[in-house]
């Protein structure tokens, strides 16, 4: 979903920079603009009062062709430790269980650090891929083609997302973005009710609500089609935050977060399109 760490900055989320928030996102003076043979004062510069000066050839701005490199990393490391996760899980289920918590404890981490950090980042794509593996695996071995199918479903969503996206199509908005917040918290409560109530062998269902049927149709799939659509507006959400920062040109290195924030929207996605598929071919 969404990364805190890009939302939360200045340079990325679209507002208006003041003089320090220039000074610690470009670790560089921010009291006029630099240009060739000419000084602006950053006063009159009209971006937001005040305009980000010119990134020094030694610290390369974020583009659109960096962040898709960081993000193609990423992901091949999930794909690389994902096949560990694959085989461990025949081992130890204890250590897909263990993946899990330490992915998402370094996923709050890295959403709410002030500055991206790539070892923290690529410690999460690790375990997060050994989790994914693991629970792929477990659900390929009860349905066979499931994985491949949710595959193709998380990037059908992707490539739909991003191309309605570059049309100019769709964007966000605040009140969309309220509702949005809204929304999230509702998943995250009943989820977090719904797998209580599984621990706890309050509801017999292996889904536990999940399971319960709604006119017919089980509420997962109601659920779980919520959470897709949720989730293909964290992508737009994501896509404007990188475009943001490309376009104010801040320095390379968040670069990793907007790679981290799409990394944590599609995982989510994932998830959500193979528990789907699941609830329906079980059913």
């Amino acid at each position: 979903m969404s990364n805190p760490a890009l939302s939360n900055n200045p340079a990325l989320n679209g507002k208006s920079l003041t003089a320090d928030e220039l000074r610690r996102i470009y670790d560089q003076p921010a009291a006029q603009v630099q240009r060739p043979g000419i000084d602006v004062p950053a006063a009159e510069a009209g971006f937001g009062g005040e305009q980000p000066p010119m990134v020094a050839p030694s610290d390369r701005p974020m583009t659109y062709e960096n962040t898709i490199s960081k993000t193609v990393m990423l992901f091949l490391i999930v794909l690389a430790f994902g096949a560990v996760g694959w085989w461990l899980v025949k081992v130890s289920m204890i250590a897909i269980i263990g993946a899990a918590i330490v992915g998402l404890v370094l996923g709050l981490v890295n959403s709410f650090k002030k500055e991206p950090s790539v070892p923290l980042i690529v410690a999460y794509a690790a375990f997060e891929g050994v989790f994914l593996g693991g629970i792929s695996g477990i659900f390929e071995a009860q349905w066979a083609g499931i994985v491949s199918q949710a595959i193709i479903g998380t990037l059908s969503v992707f490539a739909v997302t991003l191309l309605l996206f570059r049309s100019g199509k769709v964007r966000t908005s605040p009140k969309m973005n309220k509702i949005f917040l809204i929304a999230i918290v509702g998943y995250a409560v009943f989820s977090l009710v719904n797998f209580g109530m599984m621990m706890f062998g309050a509801i017999d269902d292996p889904w536990g609500m999940r399971g319960v049927r709604v006119f017919g149709i089980p509420l997962g799939v109601i659920i779980g089609g919520l959470a897709v659509l949720l989730a293909a507006y964290s992508l737009v959400m994501d896509f404007e935050l990188i475009q943001n920062g490309v376009k104010n040109r801040v320095p390379e290195k968040w670069g990793w977060s907007a790679a981290f924030g799409l990394m944590v929207t599609l995982i989510w996605l994932y998830v959500e399109i193979l528990r789907i598929l699941a609830i329906l071919r079980g059913d």
